[in-house]
C-alpha cells in the first residue's frame, strides 16, 4: 500500500466514523441517552484539539481546559442575555449581578446581545488568548515540560479569576438558567436529536479539517518540529510561528467544544476550567493515541463512556475510580502509543502491509532528502 493508498484508507476510516456517529439518533430514541452521548462527543472534539498540538507539534498543553472554559462562558453570556425575564433583574441584568448589587450591564457583556458576536467570541477569544501566550513562550524558545507547566499555571490563574469575579461571572455557581440556543429559527433543545446532530456534525468537520491540516505542508513541518526542532530551524523555517499557529488553532477548537458543552449542559461553570478536566483530556488522548486525531476522539469516547457506565452502576459506585485508575495504568504499560498505535502496529505486521510499509518508508526518506 503506497502513501496515496494509506491516505485514502485513512480518509475512508474517518468518513466511516462520521457516518457511524451521525446514525445514532436513527437507532436511539432516548432523550437522556442522546444528551449523554452529545457530551461524550464534545469531549471527543476537545481531545482532537489537544491531539493536534501535542501529537503533531509536540506541545503538551496541560491547560487545555482554559480555552475550553472561555468558549463555554462566551456562549453562556450570549444565552443568558436571552433568558426569560424571571431569571433577570431590572433592565435585563443577569440574576447573579442583581444579587451582587450591580446596577448596569458591564461594557464587556453588552456585545453578547448579538449571538453572532457570542459565537465568534467563543472561537476567537480562546485562539487570541493562546496566540498571546504562545508568542511569549515560543518566541522565548520555551518548550517541553516548561511550556506544559506554564499552561497549567495559566489555567489555575484563569480559573481563580473566574471564581473571584462573582459580580460578573457568577463565581462558584457559574452562569445558569440559560435560554435555548437558536439559529435561523431552529431551537436546539439539549435533549433533542437536533442538538446531537449539531455536536456530531461539528466533530466531523473538526476531524476532517484537522486531518487536512496534518496532511498539508504545514502539518509536515509541524511534525518535523516535533521530532527535530533545531534541524527545522536550521533550514530557515520560523519555528515559533508554526508553533503559535497550531497552539492557537488547537485553542479555537477547544473553544468550539466549550460552546457546544454549554448548549448541551445548559450552564457554564468554573469546573469547566478545572485542573482535573484538563488532565483528563491528556489521559483521553494518551489512551486513544496522541498521534492520531481519530484515535484521540475514540479514546475520549471510550474513557468517558466507561467512566460514565461505572459511576452510574450500583455495583461499582464506591470503586469505579479505582477501576479507572487501574485501566489507565494498564493502558500506559501495554498501549504506549494508544489504541490507534496498537491497531496500526497490528496492521503493519500483516504480510501484505509489511512490505508496503517498508516501501512507503523508503519513499518518504527519499522525498525528505530531496527536499533538503
Amino acid at each position: 500500500m503506497n502513501l496515496t493508498g494509506k491516505s485514502t484508507a485513512r480518509l475512508v476510516l474517518y468518513l466511516a466514523f462520521c457516518a457511524a456517529i451521525l446514525l445514532v439518533p436513527s437507532v436511539l430514541d432516548d432523550a437522556f441517552l442522546l444528551n449523554k452521548y452529545s457530551r461524550y462527543l464534545v469531549f471527543a472534539i476537545l481531545a482532537v484539539s489537544l491531539s493536534l498540538s501535542w501529537g503533531y507539534a509536540g506541545i503538551l498543553n496541560l491547560g487545555q481546559a482554559a480555552t475550553f472554559g472561555l468558549g463555554s462562558y462566551a456562549m453562556a453570556m450570549g444565552l443568558k442575555l436571552r433568558t426569560v425575564p424571571v431569571h433577570t433583574g431590572s433592565e435585563g441584568l443577569p440574576d447573579f449581578m442583581v444579587w451582587n448589587n450591580v446596577t448596569e450591564l458591564p461594557w464587556f457583556w453588552a456585545p453578547f446581545h448579538s449571538m453572532t458576536f457570542a459565537i465568534l467570541a467563543g472561537l476567537l477569544i480562546p485562539a487570541a488568548f493562546a496566540a498571546l501566550l504562545g508568542w511569549f513562550m515560543f518566541r522565548g524558545r520555551i518548550t517541553g515540560v516548561y511550556a506544559s507547566i506554564i499552561t497549567l499555571a495559566v489555567l489555575v490563574v484563569v480559573n481563580l479569576l473566574i471564581i473571584d469575579q462573582q459580580r460578573y461571572t457568577g463565581g462558584f455557581n457559574g452562569i445558569t438558567d440559560l435560554a435555548q440556543f437558536e439559529v435561523a429559527g431552529f431551537f436546539f433543545d439539549a435533549y433533542s436529536a437536533t442538538t446531537y446532530y449539531l455536536v456530531a456534525l461539528c466533530l466531523c468537520v473538526v476531524l476532517l479539517l484537522s486531518l487536512a491540516v496534518t496532511r498539508s505542508k504545514t502539518g509536515m513541518i509541524l511534525q518535523a518540529i516535533r521530532d527535530q526542532e533545531n534541524r527545522v530551524r536550521f533550514f530557515g523555517y520560523d519555528v515559533a510561528l508554526y508553533q503559535i499557529f497550531v497552539f492557537s488553532l488547537s485553542a479555537g477548537i477547544a473553544g468550539l467544544a466549550g460552546m457546544l458543552y454549554t448548549i448541551v449542559m445548559e450552564f457554564a461553570s468554573p469546573t469547566f476550567l478545572s485542573v482535573p478536566l484538563s488532565l483528563s483530556v491528556v489521559i483521553w488522548v494518551a489512551v486513544g493515541g496522541r498521534q492520531s486525531l481519530l484515535g484521540a476522539a475514540i479514546g475520549a469516547l471510550i474513557v468517558t463512556g466507561v467512566q460514565g457506565a461505572l459511576s452510574e452502576s450500583e455495583v461499582f459506585l464506591e470503586s469505579w475510580m479505582l477501576i479507572m485508575g487501574g485501566l489507565f495504568v494498564l493502558a500506559v504499560l501495554f498501549l504506549q502509543k494508544g489504541i490507534a498505535g496498537a491497531v496500526s502496529m497490528a496492521v503493519d505486521r500483516l504480510p501484505f502491509f509489511a512490505g508496503s510499509a517498508r516501501k512507503s518508508a523508503s519513499n518518504v526518506m527519499k522525498t525528505t532528502e530531496a527536499a533538503s
